[in-house]
């Protein structure tokens, strides 16, 4: 497997919200990512990725939320999200695919 694979699976998709679209107004995207990355391989995966300067990474990890199907309990699975904010100049086009 090759590094660039392996980066492909740090970064999973972005996420397109409200919430993600006024923080892309302050430079920033928001990805969804690999709930065992730490700051320091996203910020990797996206210079490479994309070819940016990133600036700042900071991450939150949303728990899933407990939910009844068919009258069995389960559990959504955790999120782990990127908000990497870009060095001035750079950006990034989240409506077009890697």
């Amino acid at each position: 497997m090759s590094v660039k694979a392996d980066l492909y699976d740090v970064i999973r998709k972005p996420i397109v919200t409200e919430k993600a679209t006024l923080a892309s107004e302050s430079g920033a995207v928001v990805f969804e990512v690999s709930i065992d990355s730490n700051k320091p391989l996203i910020k990797e995966a996206v210079e490479v990725l994309f070819g940016v300067k990133v600036k700042a990474v900071n991450t939150v990890v949303t728990k899933g939320k407990k939910k009844r199907f068919r009258g069995m309990l389960g559990k959504r699975r955790d999120v782990k999200k990127a908000y990497v904010t870009l060095e001035e100049g750079s950006t990034i086009d989240v409506t077009t695919g890697l």
